[in-house]
């Protein structure tokens, strides 16, 4: 259970965050930031809460001390003083977050959550991959997202089961890792696994590579040759990128589906084969089939199990994981010691698309171990590409400019509405991209109608 603790000399805030956090974490509080250090150096925090004014003394200067004590711990300033200069002070200093007296409790367990998210990146790296395969993987699947989680709880349910599988998603995904852990997972998993990108292999020669031939069948056809499926009886045959395949093929694939049988090329007699097959496609198939590019009982036939992987987009939870557990992997393979990331580069990472998913944020993350020569991973270490998207989503009319001398709430009342109509209204985006939950987001606009009338 992560650790929490709370430095304020009002005893009534202390008692009113335990009270709300104790059910989720291990919490502490003090009214002494004396005592706090001892906890900081005795307990194994993870998330310090911390007023910055605590009687006579400056929350600023505990803030230094803590960061001297343990760098890694994430701090989360309190105020009710609205001192913009202080506030901006304090994430200079390493606070990761504010929030402004009265606390709105649900806010602050997002920033809790997120300050937890930045110490699982940038904490030790050790016993990373023993970790990730513990809580968050089966069989290489990374994330902890409840979209990905139900992805896994389907290949568990027919992992053992001998029927054929669709696997659809977008490219990058990694629905060739879903086959592969399909296959190890299930009861054919000391069997053989053999896989065939149909958009790899050309047309002509797609046919005797999965069907495989006899001496003689064609000419260079100087010795027989067993094809995929055959190598994969009693095993998987993994069929990638099936909805390249032309529709000639696609029929003798649909013989082997329903007779369990092949004829390879040149031979004459049909030779029995027990192969799960596995097929995996980022296109519409059922588009194709209206389009006649791809054979309808065909699609019929794979489709008894049809598998969606969400697009990395739709699961954001699972970014942290797999920063994670890509920095550690390219930590080993280019021989580096790189520590974690900073904010900043952190924000940028979770803030982009992935047009390319799984498979473009890992390379990114390649490229970044490779080229840094820092402790951390900061913004400059990322594609200019993506730095670039990030700021290109922000036209000058979303910008919001606000007059020295204004008050704190009257800023924070701007820039809500602004962002507020960037998103034509919608309240969850906004909540979203203003780090604040919906039903405070509510309650502010609520605040804003009111004053009005």
């Amino acid at each position: 259970m992560n650790k929490i603790l709370i430095i304020d000399d009002e005893p009534s805030i202390c008692d009113s965050l335990e009270f709300a956090l104790e059910d989720i974490y291990k919490v502490y509080s003090t009214q002494n930031p004396e005592d706090g250090f001892e906890i900081i150096q005795n307990k194994d925090i993870d998330v310090v809460i911390l007023d910055l004014k605590i009687g006579n003394i400056d929350g600023l200067l505990v803030l230094k001390q803590i960061k001297a004590i343990k760098d890694e711990i994430q701090v989360i300033i309190m105020t009710a003083y609205g001192s913009i200069e202080s506030t901006v002070e304090a994430i200079k200093m390493g606070a990761i977050n504010y929030v402004s007296k009265p606390l709105n409790m649900e806010e602050l367990k997002v920033f809790i959550s997120k300050a937890l998210d930045y110490t699982f990146i940038n904490s030790s790296l050790s016993n990373l991959k023993q970790i990730v395969e513990k809580e968050y993987s089966i069989n290489g699947i990374i994330g902890r997202s409840q979209k990905l989680r139900n992805v896994l709880v389907t290949v568990n349910k027919i992992k053992d089961i001998d029927t054929t599988i669709l696997i659809t998603g977008e490219s990058g995904t990694g629905k060739d890792i879903l086959a592969k852990a399909i296959h190890f997972g299930g009861k054919r998993k000391d069997e053989k696994l053999e896989i065939v990108n149909c958009a790899a292999i050309p047309s002509n020669l797609l046919e005797s590579e999965l069907f495989g031939y006899e001496k003689g069948a064609f000419t260079g056809a100087d010795k027989k040759k067993l094809g995929k499926i055959e190598l994969a009886n009693n095993g998987t045959l993994f069929l990638d990128e099936i909805g390249e395949m032309d529709m000639l093929l696609q029929a003798k694939i649909l013989r082997v589906v329903e007779d369990t049988e092949i004829i390879p090329l040149g031979g004459e007699n049909p030779k029995k084969v027990d192969v799960r097959i596995i097929a995996a496609t980022n296109k519409d198939l059922m588009e194709e089939v209206r389009n006649n590019r791809f054979r309808e009982d065909l699609y019929y036939r794979l489709n008894v199990i049809n598998i969606k992987l969400p697009p990395l987009r739709d699961r954001k939870e699972d970014i942290v994981v797999l920063i994670k557990y890509f920095l550690d992997k390219y930590n080993k393979k280019f021989n580096k010691n790189i520590k974690g990331f900073t904010n900043n580069a952190i924000n940028i990472l979770e803030g982009y698309t992935y047009p390319g998913n799984v498979r473009e944020l890992e390379n990114l993350l390649e490229r970044a171990v490779v080229l840094t020569d820092k402790e951390k991973i900061d913004v400059d270490d990322l594609p200019e590409y993506i730095t670039s998207t990030i700021r290109d989503q922000l036209s000058d009319k979303d910008l919001v400019r606000i007059k020295v001398g204004i008050s704190l709430n009257q800023a924070e009342k701007e820039v809500i509405l602004k962002t507020l109509e960037h998103f034509k209204g919608n309240r969850r985006k906004t909540a979203e991209c203003l780090k604040i939950s919906e039903r405070n987001l509510q309650y502010k606009i609520k605040q804003y109608t009111e004053s009005q009338e």
